[in-house]
Order: C-alpha cells, then structure tokens, then sequence
C-alpha cells in the first residue's frame, strides 16, 4: 500500500502539492515512484513561469520515464537542486522531496486538486 499524507493535495498524475502561505512545493507521490523504481535522472528544464497542466519536467527510471505535469499555475522560485545530484532521494523520501517550488498566481486552482481520501482511493 502506498503511503498518502494527509494535508497535501494531489492531482491525477500523481504530483502533491504542499502549501506554505501562497508558496507551492510539488513533488510527486509514493505510488508515482514505487510504480517508477528506481529513479535514475530528474529533468527540470529552465522555466520561470508554469500554469496548472504545464509539462514541467520528466523523471527517469530503471523502468520508464515520466512527465511531471504542474497542478497549479504560478513563478517558479526554486528547483530543488539535491535531486539533480541524487535523484534517488524521491524514492526514499516522496514527500520530503520537493522537486519545484511555485509561488502561486492563482490558489482557487488548488480546489481542482483531490485530497488524501481522495488520491488513495483512487490508487487502491
């Protein structure tokens, strides 16, 4: 069973986003990266502005490359970059690895998104 935290917010391509006042950090879920093994390569590209659905970057594995969509709209501020160097902390940490940080343009965007009874029960 994969792990979901409660007070994240979760799209359907298994991203989470953690909200710390109008700032964004997604990352993605325990059950995107369990399904991926082991990651290999993390992808962001150089991009200072996202709006919800952009492709924002890709991970890689053992078994398959992914791309990481944006669940909410607003400036890049930050990429986290321990994961260009060691990729395979999102697998021993999913939620402690936030892969980019977004100040949002638009938080009423976040309503789109499924809460943790939500994103588990789709992922059973």
């Amino acid at each position: 069973m994969s792990e979901v935290i409660e007070g994240l917010r979760y799209s359907e391509s298994h991203e989470w986003v953690r909200v710390e006042g109008n700032v964004a950090f997604i990352g993605v879920s325990d059950f995107a990266q369990k399904e991926l093994g082991d990651i290999t390569y993390v992808d962001v590209p150089d991009i200072d502005v996202l709006s919800a659905g952009d492709e924002f970057g890709a991970l890689e594995s053992v078994k398959a490359s992914s791309e990481l969509y944006s669940p909410v709209s607003g400036k890049v501020l930050e990429v986290n970059g321990a994961l260009l160097d060691r990729p395979e902390l999102i697998n021993e940490d999913p939620y402690g690895s936030w892969i980019v940080k977004v100040e949002m343009s638009d938080p009423s965007e976040l309503d789109a998104l499924m809460d943790a009874a939500s994103y588990a029960a789709q992922n059973k």
